[in-house]
């Protein structure tokens, strides 16, 4: 197995093999974002299933725009694992349609939306879903999925609660876009980066609770230091190590082997 510290050196010395690893990096962290996007929906939500869909094109056609569900938590059958969901079809064909949240109590019974995955809905016994799409520079990079195994009206709370996940996992994305785009001038055109001056203790700290997907509120409670404290560690780390989002921090932190 290559290890990852050195695969940027090496595909530096292919055409193009540092953009191609840019973008595979980008995507890897997509991967990472939307999976456990999918597991927090479930763990502090408190949803039955968490789903969430990537857009995808379908090639073999000029259809709608559609979706694919690659990401799931909670399910007991396989029905929704990979299903196709075109735009305005669903629950979730209708969030990526109108690009706005839609809720409904049952989703058997909703007569606002189309039902062309009861069968698959069934099979996982749920009733009460709520979609929320991942909005950013006006596109629609992912669409998830709160849902539960009972008929209950979705309040205030845990609307917000998965609105703000979606928000959270938006913003990585981003991120993981610009990391995959046009290089910037900083002092990592070819590999790893070296921090322009040592990292201190809590430095390495927080961005070693950061490189985990941890939000500063959280790396707060865990070293018991305020927010506004994490968030001058950080900065100061992505200062010395020349990276302009936290997503590049923990790219460049693994790849530099600051990081586990």
């Amino acid at each position: 197995m290559t290890r990852a510290v050195d695969t940027p050196a090496r595909a530096a010395g292919l055409p193009g093999g540092a953009d191609a690893l840019a973008v595979r990096a980008a995507e890897l962290v997509r991967d990472a974002v939307l999976g456990d996007l999918a597991r927090r929906v479930v763990a502090e939500c408190g949803a039955d299933v968490g789903l969430v869909g990537v857009p995808e094109p379908d090639r073999r056609s000029r259809g709608p725009e559609r979706m694919v569900l690659r990401h799931w938590a909670g399910t007991r059958a396989e029905l929704l694992h990979d299903l196709a969901v075109p735009a305005g079809t669903g629950l979730g064909g209708r969030a990526l349609a109108e690009r706005t949240p839609s809720w409904v109590p049952d989703y058997r019974a909703a007569t606002t939306i189309s039902h062309h995955y009861d069968a698959a809905v069934t099979a996982e016994d749920l009733y009460a879903m709520l979609t929320v799409p991942l909005l950013h520079g006006g596109a629609v990079h992912g669409v998830v999925y709160a849902s539960l195994r009972a008929v209950v009206p979705f309040g205030d709370v845990r609307i917000a609660a998965v609105t703000g996940l979606a928000a959270a996992a938006t913003r990585a994305l981003a991120g993981a876009a610009a990391w995959s785009g046009p290089p910037a001038r900083g002092p990592h055109p070819a590999g790893p980066s070296t921090p322009s001056a040592p990292l201190t203790r809590r430095e390495h700290e927080v961005l070693r609770w950061a490189a985990t997907g941890r939000t500063n509120p959280e790396i707060a409670a865990q070293l018991g230091l305020t927010r506004n404290t994490v968030t001058g560690y950080l900065k100061s780390a992505m200062h010395k190590l020349g990276v302009r989002n936290r997503t590049e921090l923990a790219l460049v932190a693994r790849e530099s082997g600051l990081v586990s």
